[in-house]
């Protein structure tokens, strides 16, 4: 018989096998005696008998001791193995689960980000347009044009969106500045109107002095028009368009009433005159402006945090997909252990169920043998 075929087969199968050899032998023996052969082929008989038995006794015990051997090293071996397969399981479970602690956190604060953003978007939602401190004509107060144009900005538009005494250009001090976007960009607002030629024109007594007030008042509009265009219209640094801030509802009446050749030519020169109330509704556009720009800008965070948001899905997904695959290769494992459980125990079923006796066994016993080889 084989030794490395034996050294694979179960402890009890090679005791099967020795036990069946050494009932073959005592039949033999029987056999020789039966015949009543001489007392010197008895001798020869009984010592090679003997030295049979021997040697059959040393190949049992060798046989069991590589047998004890291979079922330490197969016992060792599959004991490694599920404690390497067990240890690879953990590890891969760690790793994940540190993994989807770590998406979870980016999560969180991309959430956080969209919660402020939004958070951003409905304060400005809920900020009420309005015209507030409209005020009646006030032509009879000397600086009243800065003080008012100041109450009007202030009251419409926030901190953020202008600025009181700025210089722009060559050192010029302008008296308000909006800072809107590109385009079409800061916008300077001048307040310095002078008033003391309406007020002569108001007060004059007949018609020549009305003729000689209005010239005057002509003359300080077009030459403040000028000023104001030469000044706070600057190519790279302003809007290509400019405001002049009349202080009175009476004065800008007057003026697109009965000098509307001054008002084409401010027209030409980009310079805008407005009266209180116009430049409310001007600075309510500026301030939809502003709105709408913010908005845009918190509509691109948002955007930009919801991208990211969708590749950490993606990143997360991957990783879902690898600890599946992992936990697959582990059941998988785990199934080819089991139907090597299943033959051993078969195959010890096969062993018990054997038949032991005489020569009419031998035959269907040795069948059985080599059907447990296959």
């Amino acid at each position: 018989m084989d030794t490395a075929f034996l050294a694979e087969l179960d402890p009890r199968l090679v005791g099967v096998g020795l036990a069946l050899g050494g009932l073959i032998v005592g039949a033999l023996i029987a056999a020789l005696l039966q015949r009543g052969r001489g007392s010197s082929e008895m001798a020869a008989l009984n010592g090679r008998l003997a030295q049979m038995a021997e040697m059959q006794a040393a190949q049992q015990a060798q046989l069991a001791e590589r047998l004890q051997v291979q079922e330490r090293v197969v016992t060792r071996a599959l004991e490694e193995r599920l404690a390497d397969l067990s240890k690879r399981v953990g590890d891969s479970l760690n790793d994940s689960s540190q993994r989807s602690h770590q998406t979870l956190s980016d999560l969180r604060e991309r959430l956080a980000v969209i919660d402020k953003a939004q958070q951003n978007i409905t304060e400005l939602s809920t900020q009420v347009v309005g015209l507030q401190d409209i005020l009646a004509n006030k032509q009879a107060r000397g600086a009243f044009g800065e003080i008012q144009l100041k109450d009007i900005v202030q009251t419409i538009l926030p901190p953020s969106a202008y600025a009181f005494q700025v210089t722009v250009g060559e050192g010029r001090r302008a008296d308000c500045l909006l800072k809107l976007p590109n385009p079409p960009g800061p916008i300077v607002i001048d307040a310095k109107f002078p008033l003391e030629s309406y007020r002569a024109l108001r007060e004059a007594a007949n018609d020549a002095e009305r003729t000689l007030a209005a010239r005057r008042f002509t003359a300080d509009v077009r030459r403040h028009v000028q000023d104001i265009a030469s000044k706070y219209i600057v190519p790279g640094e302003t809007a290509e368009s400019a405001l002049m801030f009349l202080p009175s509802e009476a004065v800008y009446a007057e003026l697109h009433a009965n000098f509307e050749a001054v008002v084409r030519e401010s027209y030409k020169a980009r310079v805008w005159i407005v009266s209180p109330t116009t430049l409310m509704a001007t600075l309510n556009t500026v301030r939809a402006v502003l709105k709408d720009v913010r908005m845009r800008e918190q509509a691109g965070a948002i955007q930009a945090a919801v991208l990211d948001l969708l590749r950490d899905v993606e990143r997360l997904d991957e990783r879902v997909g690898k600890l599946q695959r992992h936990f697959e290769q582990a059941g998988e494992d785990v199934r080819q252990i089991r139907i090597s459980t299943e033959k051993v125990a078969k195959r010890g079923e096969r062993i018990e169920a054997l038949q032991l006796g005489d020569e009419a066994t031998e035959v269907p016993a040795l069948a059985e043998v080599q059907k447990l080889r296959q």
